[in-house]
């Protein structure tokens, strides 16, 4: 479908059908942006549309059309669809609603959507419910509203699930060149992750942002992540809504402690996706990316002429994950010479007003806030809203930087309205960053050096039977124990007689449990620090048909929890995080997908409020994290053996000990 799709995205000729005010506002969009391919409206009555003679009948058309605006109601649609198809036009953009979208308000709203699928066979459509597409390089518009996009060479695509948002994307004046904006409706055939597929098979697209409200089919976002890595295409997300968890998943911790989003975040962290959380920092991002690309990490220096904005970058990037490298002795020298002994030589640098208006001292200034330890360097510059002209040689001293140097360097403004959008558009010109406000040339950076080569190993796809069957804590502790978990020793007995003689066997301290409830502590139905004789008193107490006695662990360094729920939308995801009975209080997790590698699950590990007790905390041993991640990659081996029917499985507590980590509760459910 891809050769398809390119034809219908940089189309030849266009066709429009329906004589309403949507329909002459297509043709009079690609006019206006000097669209030189052919036009021909259809419309069985009128003879004329904005200008161009108009044709009865699609059979009439010169040839099949590459792309076509449909503009007519949705049962139209559907002939029109059908019609195109059977003469082999490129695609089309179907304009009505009506469709799955609004089941809620007719419940033929699914028929009619099978219909027009039906319709279309092969030729790929977006929507229905979509306004369509800007291609902006070609002048190649299926747009019937307004917008904001000018001509451009090269530039970025934007995608959105959301019509209104695409028309408000266009009207930035942050110097963005946007190559492409399509609005893709309501997906019936053709996917988010097709159309970026073949938006990126443009050479001239630089950066490609997704504002995404789901997930449809994981293999396909897996081949667009892989295929845009091998262009050196990034990509960017703004992911908004939840997916819907298993509803089922509620037995565990795991399921209330991952939530509905943690699967999409573990998801676009498996494909290298950087996500975004507001508009203006997914603009600020794909413009860093248009720029430089990825950058090699987050290392960043600043300069300004204000110890003010100085020390407000500092606090806005602490605990970002962005840091300022201490300067080096060449940087000094550079800087000493450079400022003279009056200016304290820091990053971020204050470097004062000594030097204003004398450009190439500016220059020779800012460029000792360069090198191969500076990932991206700012210089701080708000020009004024009544007169910039006395700050044009700071623009020219930026652009000199860049030329001389070959750095990636960027003018950021503290607030987005103090960085016009003509200068904007001179320094991005100049291979210059020009990034508007404080924050989101933050965010943005911090975004840049988080693309990555997508995880190699597919997605563990879930089945869909409902998982009804809880298995007994031993039961679970048996599966688990065959692929590779270490569990303690133990007994399922009845009675206190029976446990009475399975605790003379076995090693005390001891542990009793009641068996057959799901939060045994919230029961008050776990006994420990037993000894043998004092076994049949607790099994009295606790009062539950069966009980559970095991060894206990002792020395423990921390307890973990690891956690696999079914998210229908992403997967398996993979929680780890504090375990025991503070699990949901603390609520320190990190997410994964099933199959996740070693390394992944370190780092994972790594980024827990309690790492510090894992690697051992003032002066206590530290656990053996190696005896972790063969627990954590036994569980994914079983959730792999068994994902056709697996709904949940948790470990809690897996009690880490300087020589072994053991699964001392668990609980899987499944069909």
């Amino acid at each position: 479908m891809s050769k398809n799709l390119n034809r219908l995205l940089r189309p030849n000729s266009i066709a429009v059908i329906g004589g309403g005010a949507w329909c002459q506002q297509v043709i009079l969009q690609s006019e206006r942006m000097g669209y030189v391919g052919h036009i021909w409206p259809v419309h069985p009555k009128a003879s004329e549309i904005a200008g161009h003679a108009v044709f009865a009948r699609l059979e009439d058309l010169p040839q099949a059309p590459d792309a076509v605006f449909i503009g007519i109601n949705r049962h139209a649609t559907i002939e029109a669809v059908q019609a195109l198809s059977a003469m082999g036009a490129g695609g089309a953009v179907c304009f009505a609603s009506g469709f799955s979208e609004a089941v809620a308000e007719d419940d033929t709203g699914a028929d009619l959507q099978e219909q027009l699928l039906a319709a279309a066979g092969d030729m790929p459509i977006l929507g229905p419910n979509c306004y369509g597409f800007i291609n902006a390089l070609d002048g190649a518009l299926l747009w019937p509203d307004q917008h904001g996009a000018t001509p451009v060479d090269k530039g970025v695509a934007i995608l959105t699930q959301s019509s209104n948002i695409s028309i408000n994307l266009t009207m930035q004046k942050r110097a963005l060149p946007i190559a492409y904006m399509v609005a893709c409706g309501n997906m019936a055939q053709t996917s988010q992750a097709e159309i970026a597929s073949a938006l990126i098979d443009d050479p001239r697209v630089t950066a490609v942002g997704l504002h995404i409200e789901g997930f449809k089919d994981i293999q396909q976002w897996e081949a667009l992540a892989a295929k845009a890595h091998a262009k050196g295409i990034p990509l960017i997300a703004l992911k908004v809504g939840a997916s819907e968890q298993a509803q089922a998943a509620t037995v565990s911790h795991t399921a209330s402690l991952a939530g509905s989003d943690a699967g999409a975040q573990a998801l676009l962290e498996r494909l290298g996706i950087p996500r975004l959380s507001a508009l203006p920092d997914f603009l600020e991002t794909l413009k860093l990316l248009h720029c430089y690309g990825p950058l090699p990490g987050g290392n960043i220096a600043s300069i300004s002429c204000s110890g003010g904005e100085a020390s407000l970058i500092a606090d806005m990037a602490h605990g970002t994950g962005l840091t300022f490298p201490q300067l080096t002795n060449d940087k000094k020298s550079h800087l000493r010479e450079a400022l003279g002994p009056m200016v304290a030589l820091n990053n971020p640098l204050d470097y004062h007003t000594y030097i204003w208006r004398d450009e190439e001292a500016m220059a020779w200034a800012w460029s000792g806030m360069t090198g191969e330890d500076i990932d991206l360097t700012f210089s701080i510059v708000d020009y004024p809203t009544t007169d910039p002209t006395d700050w044009v040689c700071a623009s020219q001293a930026a652009l000199k930087v860049r030329a001389k140097t070959g750095a990636r360097f960027a003018i950021a403004a503290t607030l987005p309205e103090l960085l016009p959008e003509n200068i904007a558009q001179d320094l991005m010109a100049g291979g210059v960053a020009p990034l508007i406000g404080l924050q989101e040339a933050l965010s943005a950076t911090l975004a840049a050096g988080q693309i990555k080569a997508p995880a190699e190993a597919a997605v563990c796809l879930p089945g869909t039977t409902e998982a009804t069957r809880t298995l007994t804590e031993a039961e679970a502790k048996s599966a688990l124990a065959e692929c590779g978990v270490r569990v303690p020793r133990n007994r399922t007995v009845r009675g206190a007689g029976e446990a009475r003689a399975a605790a003379t066997g076995m090693r005390a301290p001891l542990a009793v449990k009641g068996v057959g409830l799901a939060h045994k502590s919230e029961h008050d139905a776990v006994r420990l620090g037993l000894r043998a004789e004092d076994v049949a008193d607790a099994v009295a107490d606790i009062g539950t048909d069966e009980v559970l006695v095991e060894e206990m662990i002792t020395g423990a360094v921390a307890e973990l929890l690891i956690g696999v729920v079914r998210d229908p939308a992403h997967g398996y995801v993979l929680t780890l995080g504090a375990g025991g009975v503070l699990t949901e209080v603390l609520r320190d997790t990190a997410s994964l997908l099933v199959p996740s590698t070693s390394d992944d699950v370190r780092a994972a590990l790594a980024k827990l409020k309690i790492a510090p007790l894992l690697a051992g905390y003032r002066g206590q041993p530290a656990a053996d994290m190696d005896a972790i991640i063969t627990a954590v990659q036994a569980v994914q081996d079983y959730v792999m053996q068994n994902a056709d029917t697996l709904g949940e499985v948790e470990i809690n507590p897996l009690l880490c000990t300087p020589d072994t980590a053991v699964a001392v509760d668990a609980l899987i459910r499944k069909a």
